[in-house]
């Protein structure tokens, strides 16, 4: 029984693959299970064969059938696609992906780019902790015991001495704590504030730290860099100009306007009629943050700056609303995908 088995079996499949079409298919199938077929006749009398054999020529009888009618049914299949293998397919196109290739988020493509600026200008990268140290958050920085920047109300605290930095600044100290001048370097990274969140706040955010340290360093120095990177960034023909401020770390400090990129200057609803953005804190490095990273006194000057990452996307790609840039909208941030 064995041998008539494989017999049916090796010339079954042979005939169902020699099937050019459906008709043939049908063809087979009869020949192959009808009434009147080989292995139809078969089944019927294995009730004649000993006992101790009906049992397995049986079960390896109906196993041939069960396997015939899938092989008849995936040449029909087959045959049905066409002979490319798919339906209506052209075979020269170049093939779709399954899943949509990803992008960068608006904001990481905006840092990095920032980031790609500076390191054309000499500056390196460090990174420092988000959750960060009391002393290295404020003490360091020169921030005075009773600064309203260190209440709970602005501040996010885990304990009385660690909370989330409120700024990219601590790094300034910890970098300058291993590493002697000439320096300059860049820290980007997120950032945390005790606020209400409305449409130009939010409680957390990315900034960009950056600080150059030498010798007889000055605030010309800090107006030339800080003056490449808006013509690079914004394009050429952007102006910037210093305003007096008070910053605890700088001495003196200044926040930075540039031209409006809205109205080139001329006012706007954007600029609020000014002609000029605010894009940037600034100032020379206050000696007692020298003092905090161990520097000799009077032996080196140095100027930082920082600027939101945030706000500069929003001038870039004429977003309203920062919160669009947080709440994972797919609609809103599909429309980046590709932006450089």
């Amino acid at each position: 029984m064995e041998a008539v088995i494989e017999r049916l079996r090796a010339d079954a499949l042979a005939r169902i693959e020699a099937a050019a079409d459906a008709a043939s298919v049908e063809e087979v199938r009869v020949a192959l299970l009808g009434r009147r077929s080989e292995l139809t006749q078969l089944l019927r009398n294995v009730r004649e064969l000993p006992e101790s054999e009906r049992r397995a020529a049986g079960a390896a009888l109906n196993a041939l059938k069960d396997a015939l009618t899938a092989a008849l049914a995936e040449k029909g299949r087959a045959l049905a696609a066409g002979p490319s293998g798919a339906s209506g397919c052209d075979l020269t196109l170049p093939g779709a992906p399954a899943v949509a290739p990803g992008s960068l988020h608006p904001l990481r493509t905006v840092l990095e780019e920032i980031c790609d600026i500076f390191y054309s200008m000499g500056f390196s990268r460090v990174e420092g902790p988000d959750v960060e140290l009391d002393y290295y958050n404020f003490t360091a920085l020169n921030f005075p015991a009773d600064h309203p920047a260190r209440d709970s109300q602005d501040t996010f605290y885990l304990n009385e001495k660690v909370c989330l930095r409120t700024q990219t600044s601590p790094a300034q100290v910890r970098t300058m704590e291993r590493v002697q001048p000439p320096l300059a370097f860049i820290v980007p990274g997120r950032v945390y504030r005790n606020e209400a969140t409305d449409a130009s706040h939010a409680a957390e955010f990315y900034q960009i730290e950056g600080f150059c340290v030498d010798k007889a360093v000055s605030l010309a120095d800090l107006r030339t860099t800080v003056q490449q990177f808006v013509r690079a960034f914004f394009g050429p023909g952007r102006e910037i100009r210093f305003r007096p401020h008070f910053f605890p770390f700088t001495e003196p400090s200044v926040e930075v306007d540039m031209t409006c990129a809205s109205c080139g200057g001329k006012g706007c609803s954007v600029c609020g009629r000014s002609g000029w953005l605010e894009i940037m804190g600034a100032g020379m490095i206050h000696p007692n943050v020298f003092a905090a990273a161990g520097y000799p006194a009077d032996a080196y000057t140095g100027y930082a700056f920082g600027l939101g990452i945030d706000r500069i996307a929003m001038l870039r790609f004429g977003v309203d609303d920062i919160r669009l840039f947080y709440e994972n909208d797919l609609r809103f941030l599909n429309q980046f995908r590709g932006v450089s």
